[in-house]
């Protein structure tokens, strides 16, 4: 599943595509409950595109009655983006979404989670409303100590936490990973009971590594050491991490061999030289 700095990658290009606050939009729905408001939306503009957390907001109309398309990929979804006059790429998978604006089209596939949603409606929305503050939103790094501080979140261990979208939206599983070793904190250890020292590591990390992996594409390996990687032939998904995805293959700090435990149902990777629990 796309975790935020994907996200709000895709955000960028839906925005780009579609001319946000330029031109009028053309609308089409391949879910037949989402027909109807092909009608409505045709013709007016897309006010903003936004990412929250793991969701897109497409909000369209007048500031007075406006209209927001509420879209989550979930594990199958998937956005493209065409220029004007570019054919889209051959697929097998189903078009949900077709938004043709001033520069190009976005197209929506596969994804079931599409809704159409007054303000009140995006207000009272389920997933919306449950959503902490975005980790690639307006929190600096001050915000994320304040949110780290919380004594609603002192209990959680930090693997169960950093999956958690009331604490930090956006968070997911290789963020996960990379932030507590970057910070070389043990997934097993409760935020409640780290010192100020480890804490301010945690917001530092916190706060770089999904904007790192925002502007980079995905990378949150340092730039020169990927840039090296890349040189030395290793493939792209080899160079982007620290330890996601390296189970068995040293620790650039210290060398010992990254591990693959499981916490909160899913899979983490640490090195247990670094990150002591």
């Amino acid at each position: 599943m796309p975790e935020g700095p994907e996200v709000a990658r895709q955000a960028d290009l839906i925005r780009a595509a579609v001319g946000e606050g330029k031109e009028p939009v053309s609308v089409w729905f391949g879910l037949p409950r989402l027909e109807p408001w092909a009608k409505v939306l045709t013709g007016q503009e897309v006010r903003a595109v936004r990412a929250r957390g793991k969701a897109f907001l497409i909000e369209f109309g007048p500031a007075s009655e406006p209209l927001t398309l509420y879209v989550h990929l979930q594990l199958a979804g998937k956005w493209i983006t065409v220029g004007l006059n570019e054919e889209p790429p051959e697929t097998k998978r189903s078009l949900r979404v077709r938004l043709s604006g001033a520069s190009g089209t976005a197209l929506l596939y596969s994804a079931s989670e599409v809704e159409v949603l007054t303000p009140a409606e995006v207000e009272e929305h389920s997933y919306l409303s449950g959503l902490g503050p975005d980790v690639l939103g307006g929190l600096d790094l001050v915000g994320i100590r304040a949110r780290l501080r919380d004594p609603r979140f002192g209990r959680a261990s930090l693997a169960g936490l950093y999956l958690r979208q009331d604490f930090l939206a956006g968070l997911g599983n290789y963020l996960r990973s990379e932030i507590l070793h970057h910070a070389k904190l043990h997934p097993d250890r409760r935020l409640g009971d780290l010192s100020a020292g480890e804490l301010r590591r945690l917001a530092k990390s916190t706060f770089e590594l999904p904007r790192q992996s925002y502007q980079t594409g995905g990378i949150t390996n340092p730039a020169r050491r990927a840039a090296r990687l890349l040189a030395a032939g290793v493939a792209w998904r080899s160079t982007r991490w620290w330890v996601f995805e390296r189970e068995g293959e040293p620790c650039y700090r210290c060398q010992s061999p990254i591990q693959r435990i499981e916490r909160a149902s899913r899979r983490i990777y640490l090195c247990g030289g670094c990150q002591p629990t």
